[in-house]
């Protein structure tokens, strides 16, 4: 066997596993749809105590915003304590003590909860919390995450189930309309909310707490050991509380508006976080998920949940083959299942555009565009996060920079907490000229069914690479981890 049949055999593995995640969205969005059981409420009478935990490290731009927004909840503050748990190391402490000492006057149950140190980073911190919280419930908020006045009376109603740990709120957006990337992101953690966690809550499936915007029962956290130090101490702790018995609920109907990265090489910067974590608590759980009770449907979505972002390599490592088995004269047409790959985006979309926005679905549709850009464009940044996790490479929690931008007009750069451009722009200019290379091949060798394809791709590596470029002008590192 050649080195060329053996170029193809892998193109052609590659092709069925992209297929075969792709398939699997399309059967959330069957399960989210034919989804309709109602989680049971309770009275709140007496009204149960909370503690609000608030992990906040160098957010001097939205840490007063946050605290003032958490005191406007309706709720009693007899019933209501809240832990600023700062870990800052820059004016944000300042700001942290001047806010609660404000609110402490005003009879608020309110704290600023030094460490000195981040070990553990934001577990640790929330372990530390955790370790003298008053509460029977924990809600959770991060910085950028402005919960309504009702958010804890809308929320708390579903622990009517002693085995309910974590009641989950979606995710809104206040700065949506801001740039071509907010509209992406935003119509990507809408479908990973009203597809996937809608499809997974209640049922046998398993779903993750987004590490905000959400309450969990204090019982639940203690029994399954409290946080442990990771990327994805939430996708963490919940697979632990989930394969202890615990049942965590999604709620698509309360909404709690949070602030979506501005800056690309932020937006990277999470992405990487997200997709290096999952891998983690994929190497960490996989053998007891394996060998756990659950039904087989449980133990296969809990795999492909936590194995998502193995797809951004197989994209990159597809595209580089791609010119060369063109040049080859393989015939790719029949066999590739590139067909089935554009098959499977744009129609579940689109079909999902209509089913989460209704009338207004074709809004979306642009932001549908630049979504295709993001993420075929990030796959170069979230491939290496894939190789540090297999290759099991140690790093910093490095947290996504906020610099409370809302409306258009609000400017962030020559802000303190900009990002550098990194190695990963170089590495998605690479790609483009790549790209560029490969529509030529295309051309020439008459491959011409693949060229929405391969288009589509170079677009995206031009867009991610090019905004790298563009929003790392002026920036500032220093406070930014």
């Amino acid at each position: 066997m050649t080195l060329k049949d053996l170029l193809f055999l892998l193109y052609l593995g590659i092709s069925w596993v992209l297929v075969l995640y792709g398939t699997n969205l399309y059967y959330l969005l069957f399960k989210s749809i034919r989804n309709h059981n109602v989680p049971m409420q309770m009275a709140l009478n007496p009204m149960p105590t909370v503690t609000i935990q608030l992990p906040v490290y160098n957010e001097m731009y939205v840490v007063r915003r946050l605290v003032t927004s958490i005191c406007k909840i309706d709720y009693p503050k007899s019933n209501m304590e809240i832990q600023v748990l700062d870990d800052s190391n820059d004016d944000t402490v300042n700001i942290c003590n001047d806010v609660v000492q404000e609110f402490k006057k005003q009879g608020y149950d309110i704290e600023h909860i030094r460490r000195g140190t981040r070990s553990g980073f934001k577990a640790g911190a929330l372990q530390n919390g955790l370790s003298r919280a008053k509460g029977e419930f924990i809600a959770i908020f991060d910085a950028d995450f402005l919960p309504n006045p009702d958010f804890l009376t809308q929320i708390l109603p579903y622990f009517a189930s002693r085995e309910v740990g974590l009641v989950q709120a979606r995710w809104g957006h206040l700065n949506e309309q801001y740039s071509s990337l907010t509209k992406a992101q935003a119509l990507s953690l809408d479908a990973h909310f009203l597809i996937e966690q809608r499809a997974r809550s209640y049922s046998s499936l398993f779903m993750n707490f987004n590490g905000t915007a959400g309450v969990w029962r204090k019982e639940c956290l203690e029994d399954v050991g409290g946080w442990k130090a990771s990327l994805a101490e939430d996708l963490d702790i919940s697979l632990r509380a989930q394969l202890q018995g615990w049942k965590l609920v999604f709620l698509p109907e309360l909404i709690c508006p949070a602030e979506l990265p501005v800056q690309m090489n932020a937006s990277k910067r999470q992405q990487f976080r997200w997709a290096k974590g999952s891998i983690e608590c994929a190497i960490r759980h996989s053998r007891t998920i394996l060998f756990s009770k659950f039904p087989l449907e449980t133990k296969f979505q809990a795999f492909m949940q936590l194995t998502r972002h193995v797809i951004h390599p197989f994209i990159i490592a597809q595209f580089i083959i791609l010119p060369i088995l063109m040049l080859a004269k393989f015939d790719l047409a029949p066999v590739t299942a590139i067909l089935t790959q554009l098959l499977l985006g744009p129609p579940i979309y689109g079909y999902a555009l209509m089913r989460l926005y209704g009338n207004q679905w074709f809004k979306k549709v642009p932001a549908y565009f630049y979504l295709l850009l993001f993420g075929a464009g990030i796959s170069v940044n979230n491939s290496g996060a894939v190789a540090q996790a297999l290759l099991k490479k140690k790093s910093d929690f490095l947290r996504t920079p906020k610099f409370a931008v809302k409306a258009r007009k609000d400017e962030w750069k020559g802000k303190k907490y900009t990002l550098p451009i990194t190695g990963t722009a170089l590495g998605e200019s690479l790609m483009v000229g790549w790209g560029v290379i490969t529509i030529l091949v295309a051309l020439l060798t008459g491959n011409f069914f693949l060229l929405p394809h391969i288009v589509i791709l170079t677009l995206g590596f031009a867009y991610v690479a090019s905004l790298s470029v563009l929003h790392s002008i002026g920036t500032s590192v220093p406070g930014a981890g």
